[in-house]
């Protein structure tokens, strides 16, 4: 991962919007915007992650879908990276892009792309760990400041171990170490601050939209939108080619 132009400015300004353009009438849910016009707001070589989450969805519609831009200050570097979600009727497709700099002047950059199809009758748990500020102020109308996803499917763990303490600051004894097991795949922090507040909204109608397909229950009707019948051509239209993080 390397440090990269502004989030708002596409790879080649003009250009990249006309490439993009095409595919906007697709890939609606009940989330704030369609998927291609999610990419095309990030701004992280949009055409391509496109181009790769076209590929590996193999001619699928997409039902839901979540993309997260992650941006990491580094001295004085800036480095960004982007994970792609997408749920269809029976795969949940993860895409990962990041780049690197191969070169001190910045003109030599690759990106580093993977991407990983999970059947849904294979996830496990899908949590969603919410925070909110002064609960003691609750009202229902209260937005969520922050949301984290986390998805298993492997039967992974992941394991955070550190020092063991008594709660004496003064103590210097050895308490050998303490830590926490998680059962996760990948896990995604969407911030209402960072993210803004319709990211967090996207990330609770995705999940929602996750656990029905994965339990085979219907989605929840509050939150289902109608979707016109359209070619099966791809979420991405009409493209020719076919094709995780933790803060």
């Amino acid at each position: 991962m390397s440090s990269q132009p502004p989030a708002s400015a596409p790879e080649t300004p003009g250009n990249e919007n006309q490439a993009v353009r095409h595919h906007s009438s697709h890939s609606h849910s009940s989330q704030g915007q369609s998927l291609d016009g999610a990419l095309q707001k990030a701004g992280f070589y949009p055409r391509l992650v496109a181009d790769v989450v076209d590929d590996a969805l193999d001619g699928r519609d997409c039902v839901a879908h979540l993309v997260h831009l992650e941006t990491h200050f580094d001295r004085a570097e800036v480095r960004r990276h982007i994970t792609v979600l997408v749920l269809t009727s029976d795969m949940l497709v993860i895409t990962h892009v990041d780049d690197q700099q191969l070169d001190e002047a910045g003109e030599q950059i690759v990106a580093q792309i993977s991407t990983e199809s999970v059947p849904v009758a294979q996830i496990r748990s899908v949590v969603l760990s919410y925070m909110y500020a002064q609960p003691q102020n609750y009202k229902p109308s209260d937005p969520v400041r922050e949301l984290t996803l986390s998805i298993a499917w492997s039967g992974g763990q992941r394991l955070d171990m550190g020092p063991a303490s008594c709660g004496d600051p003064q103590c210097e004894a050895d308490h050998g170490y303490t830590g926490t097991i998680a059962q996760e795949d990948i896990v995604l922090r969407i911030s209402a601050e960072a993210d803004g507040l319709q990211a967090v909204q996207d990330a609770k109608l995705f999940a929602r939209a996750l656990r029905a397909v994965n339990t085979g229950s219907p989605s929840p009707v509050a939150h289902a939108q109608s979707m016109p019948p359209r070619p099966r051509a791809g979420v991405f239209g009409a493209r020719l080619s076919r094709g995780h993080q933790q803060r």
